[in-house]
């Protein structure tokens, strides 16, 4: 054929050419976007790695795609230094896979299902002479697969194997991890390990959290700086007392574990960061030397069953047996079982500077003889038993630095005269539920020794934040809270509350004010112009008050009132205003909804537990206001269409049996012919 001949066929052919050529050569790489020298090709639906990316692309992402095999030379990017596979089905990785990515450092797999193929994979990984962080977390290993896995990586510096089914860890898991420094076990099934940490000196960050341990003893990981053992099934926690080495342990988690006794430490720390919440601590110090338990035990000894070395004792009433504390400054024991503090045990914290003590069977908290740090700007001892503290004038300027205490939940009726009013720092002071009164000015003037059934705050500079509920308080006294700029002030739950003309002098500085629960019914809140959130739920109103919409609110909760509709009027102003409002617990009138389809339609606005509000029908039936139909609502008069129905039934059906009366008088022969025609059938016999 000649060849001027082919030329109508090429040209013809020529477009299609150009589709096809890119497709054919390279067809997964379109599903990839390049930014400088990555590669983003994850969500792809790819089943392979792409082939034609530019050869010098430095990071690629291959996450949630359908990848089930990294075949070999599948990645001939000589210059790759992060590849992440995370979320594929990827069984196995093939032996030459890394064969031309020598230089790879970062290599994520997390969420695959390399437990199939982990022999095979193994091989791969140990070509990555480099790699330095590697992501194997929820990938159904045990501790064979894993020890398999992580052979020869003597490179490695940061391993993810949370997720895992790891049961027991022993002195091979880790042997050739010389270099790594941080590790993550969390959620495993971890119930014992044996020196699983000695070929690893330079491990400083460990999570262990959400196991089954039962115990950490012989602790001994003097490089350590940060463990977290939380949310395990851990009752003791003893370090190595034979050890003159300085730990370098800074943070440490044992909180949600079932501790009986404060953690036996190291004798030499650095300790700042102890938590300890929900667990079952106590001191029994007490009982040393006590007459009434003469056989108590004064030590306790723990063996190492499988070998029968490395056997710890612990005296169990030894003063020093808290080891080095001076360096804590954050002690959390919130939900445990303490019921005192030993002799000198807070004195021994002196960078103590939270102290978090809430749900706990305290009774008396004595701040002379604690001796608590002057660094000591939060405290928390909510949620005991306290009915007495105790405090002079040293202890009370001592706490200089205190900015948060919270005395709630306790059974105080009595505080150390001038306590609030000794502490120049106080931002937030929360007394909610105890048996505090607030003193009238002339008593707060002439109390200034021992204690006081009420309190007061001298003109307090600092103090921003007070919470007052459910304290039985019957009358805010005038100008009590006179020289304050309070920004919360929390009053709910003290029905009958009396409050007058005490908060004139916080109307600039208002910005959170709790009324619910206390009966006021016209209160007017137009002088607190500053006031962003306001609480009167549970006050049985009728109607919201007018002032409110000169304010500028933007969290109002209306709940449990006697609220039957909010006039649009209102509704209009609040709407775009508010960006959180509650309202569930109000009989409203399914009739008078208006409101709710402007609240409903503003995007700005949050109503809470909105498919929960419910009102009343006609039949007084309570209903969902979501889903209520208003078919039966007249729109204009708000009256009942049903109403008018009723109307024509009584008028029309009175009408329609006078006209059947007359037609079977005037026209009986019709009606028979009628009746015969249709019943009066001839039969077939």
């Amino acid at each position: 054929m000649p060849v001027h001949g082919l030329t109508p066929i090429l040209l013809c052919l020529l477009p299609m050419w150009r589709i096809l050529t890119p497709v054919s050569s390279h067809p997964q790489h379109s599903r990839c976007q390049l930014i400088q020298r990555t590669a983003l090709c994850s969500y792809g639906k790819l089943t392979s790695v792409p082939a034609g990316l530019p050869d010098n692309i430095e990071e690629l992402q291959l996450n949630y795609n359908h990848i089930e095999t990294l075949q070999d030379n599948s990645l001939s990017y000589p210059s790759l230094s992060i590849l992440s596979l995370a979320c594929n089905s990827l069984e196995k990785l093939e032996s030459n896979t890394f064969q031309d990515s020598k230089w790879l450092e970062n290599l994520n797999l997390a969420n695959n299902n390399l437990y199939i193929g982990y022999q095979q994979t193994s091989h791969a990984l140990k070509t990555l002479s480099r790699l330095r962080v590697l992501d194997l977390s929820e990938n159904k290993l045990d501790e064979e697969m894993a020890t398999t896995l992580l052979q020869n990586l003597t490179s490695l510096e940061y391993l993810n194997l949370s997720g895992n089914l790891l049961q027991r860890l022993d002195e091979i898991s880790f042997r050739d991890l010389h270099q790594l420094k941080e590790l993550d076990l969390q959620r495993n099934i971890i119930f014992e390990i044996d020196n699983a940490f000695n070929s690893s000196p330079k491990l400083q960050r460990l999570n262990l959290a959400f196991n089954y341990l039962p115990c950490l003893t012989d602790f001994h990981m003097t490089q350590l700086v940060v463990l977290n053992a939380s949310h395990n099934f851990i009752e003791w926690f003893i370090s190595r007392p034979d050890l003159n080495d300085t730990f370098q342990l800074e943070t440490l988690d044992l909180s949600d574990n079932k501790l009986l006794f404060f953690p036996f430490l190291p004798e030499q720390s650095h300790l700042k960061n102890l938590y300890l919440s929900h667990n079952s601590v106590r001191f029994l110090e007490h009982l040393a030397g006590n007459a009434t338990f003469p056989k108590s035990a004064t030590t306790v000894e723990f063996y190492n069953m499988n070998k029968r070395v490395s056997n710890v004792t612990a005296k169990l009433w030894d003063e020093s047996l808290h080891g080095d504390i001076s360096s804590v400054e954050i002690l959390d024991l919130r939900a445990n079982q303490v019921d005192y503090f030993p002799e000198g045990f807070l004195q021994k914290m002196s960078a103590l500077s939270r102290l978090y003590m809430c749900t706990n069977c305290l009774e008396t908290l004595n701040l002379t003889s604690e001796q608590l740090s002057g660094s000591l700007y939060e405290l928390d001892v909510s949620n005991n038993r306290l009915n007495q503290i105790v405090a002079d004038m040293g202890a009370m300027a001592a706490l200089g630095n205190l900015t948060y205490l919270n005395l709630s939940l306790n059974d105080l009726d009595q505080l150390p005269s001038g306590l609030f009013s000794s502490l120049p720092s106080l931002r937030s002071v929360d007394l909610s539920y105890n048996n505090i009164d607030i003193c009238p000015p002339e008593e707060a003037e002439t109390s200034t020794d021992g204690n006081s059934a009420c309190v007061d705050w001298k003109n307090i500079e600092s103090l921003r934040q007070l919470y007052l509920k459910g304290c039985n308080l019957e009358k805010i006294p005038s100008f009590a809270f006179a020289g304050l700029s309070l920004t919360h002030l929390e009053l709910s739950d003290n029905p009958g509350l009396i409050v007058e003309e005490s908060f004139e002098s916080l109307s600039s500085t208002l910005q959170n004010l709790g009324l619910g629960n206390t009966q006021i019914q016209d209160f007017d809140f137009s002088h607190f112009q500053s006031l962003k959130s306001l609480n009167i739920s549970g006050n049985s109103l009728g109607h919201l008050p007018p002032s409110l919409l000169n304010l500028d609110l933007k969290v109002l909760d209306l709940r449990d009132n006697r609220l039957s509709t909010i006039p649009p009027g209102q509704a209009n102003v609040l709407a775009p205003k508010l960006h959180t409002v509650f309202l569930t617990g109000n009989p409203f009138n399914c009739c008078q909804t208006e409101w709710f389809r402007t609240f409903e339609t503003t995007e700005t606005i949050n109503v809470v537990g909105q498919s929960d509000i419910e009102c009343e029908d006609l039949y007084q039936t309570t209903r969902r206001l979501e889903n209520f139909q208003s078919f039966l609502c007249w729109e204009e008069g708000r009256e009942s269409i049903l109403w008018y129905i009723m109307l024509f039934l009584s008028i029309s059906l009175p009408f329609v049996g006078i006209l059947i009366v007359a037609f079977i008088t005037f026209k009986p022969k019709m009606l028979q012919k009628s009746i015969k025609k249709k019943c009066l059938k001839p039969t077939s016999y």
